[in-house]
């Protein structure tokens, strides 16, 4: 993916196990249509959900987050109270809000819901960033969680688990069925060799689209940020944040829901989770995106 975030990968692949003995406990037989459908959807939803509804836990052991319950000097009472401003503006519940060890300039958000969701800052941000840069990069995290993008995220990429999973078998059967000649032995070793290379195929491509929506969804956050914060500061953090473009120490399971992305070009791009500043920059001060209005439709988780 390079963000189909290793946080949605790695419970998919738990989940797939558990509910290949569940299956096998009640009977549902994947080989008929009908088996098929029930195993494209459980598999295809299970993983994403369980990974959005665990995100935070995941996200506080993988990126080491200290969660401010109690600010202990201004800085994070700063922070805490900037959160609690923009969440009231942006209509949701407040989040918990964190800080962790990162020598880059970095925020993610995450969380199953807009009223049941995190924001997190890297200390470089913190040493780096004056308060009106930081202001506009919460504010961002804020969009992202008040537009519902982590849910869409997830169950855009159910559906598209599913899709995967259905074509690979539907077409691997007519390949197999036609390799064989519809005599007997069709269905062994082959046909799922051929299932495994379609799922790889069909997988790239349901990857093209997920982040296709993941970069979307960052100009609609920036749209977001600049209606809480201001235009002028939403620019000024994303100059600052070039300054340090293609860093990123955010462990895999989160990096996805970073504000600043990688940096890849060619078709390399195509699986990027952000586009490149510079178009976000022109995006933002094109005013092609009303923020006002990205947060009035957010999502509703």
């Amino acid at each position: 993916m390079l963000k189909r975030v290793a946080l949605f990968l790695a419970t998919n692949l738990a989940v797939l196990a558990l509910l290949s003995i569940i299956m096998s406990v009640f009977g549902i037989n994947p080989q008929s249509m009908g088996g098929l459908l029930v195993m494209a959807l459980l598999f295809g939803f299970g993983g994403s959900l369980i990974s959005l509804l665990s995100s935070k836990w995941v996200a506080k052991r993988a990126a080491g987050l200290h969660v401010i319950t109690q600010p202990r000097n201004e800085t994070e009472r700063w922070l805490v109270d900037t959160v609690a401003r923009q969440a009231q503006a942006a209509g949701i519940g407040m989040p918990e809000v964190a800080v962790y060890e990162a020598p880059e300039i970095n925020a993610f958000a995450t969380g199953a819901s807009r009223n049941n969701a995190l924001v997190a800052v890297s200390t470089g941000l913190l040493r780096s960033m004056d308060h009106g840069e930081a202001e506009a990069v919460l504010a961002h995290e804020i969009s992202h969680v008040a537009n519902g993008d982590m849910v869409t995220m997830a169950l855009l990429q159910g559906v598209l688990n599913t899709f995967v999973i259905v074509l690979a078998r539907v077409v691997g059967r007519a390949v197999d069925g036609y390799l064989s000649n519809g005599r007997e032995g069709g269905g062994g070793m082959a046909y799922y060799a051929i299932v495994f290379a379609l799922d790889l195929v069909f997988g790239l491509f349901a990857s093209l689209i997920a982040m296709w929506f993941s970069r979307h969804r960052e100009f609609r956050a920036d749209a977001g940020g600049a209606a809480l914060a201001g235009r002028d500061k939403m620019v000024a953090a994303l100059r600052r944040l070039s300054l340090n473009q293609g860093a990123n120490t955010l462990p895999k399971q989160v990096a996805a829901f970073g504000i600043s992305g990688g940096v890849a070009h060619g078709l390399r791009r195509l699986m990027m989770s952000h586009p490149p500043l510079e178009e976000r920059i022109r995006a933002l001060e094109a005013g092609s995106i009303d923020g006002k209005a990205a947060l009035q439709q957010g999502f509703l988780a």
